[in-house]
């Protein structure tokens, strides 16, 4: 699965034609990448905490934010 941030720069890079190994361009979409990664673990973050604050039982097979973001968005890398 592809999150919206790597669809996003994907489709920068066709309708710009960025150079995929231009530095600062590889720069530029590691940061992107790393701050959705948090953004996407504080959310889970967030709605496990809501769960558990509020009695609600919602079985998931992840231990941990991070191992439900390596599960769901590193699947192809």
């Amino acid at each position: 699965m592809k999150t919206a941030m790597e669809q996003a720069l994907a489709r920068i890079e066709l309708l710009y034609g960025m150079k995929p190994d231009a530095i600062h361009w590889e720069m530029f979409k590691n940061d992107c990448m790393e701050k959705e990664k948090e953004q996407l673990i504080e959310a889970f973050k967030s709605a496990r905490n809501i769960q558990d604050s509020d009695d609600i039982s919602i079985t998931h097979d992840w231990v941990s934010a991070e191992q439900y973001y390596n599960q769901t968005y590193n699947q192809n890398k």
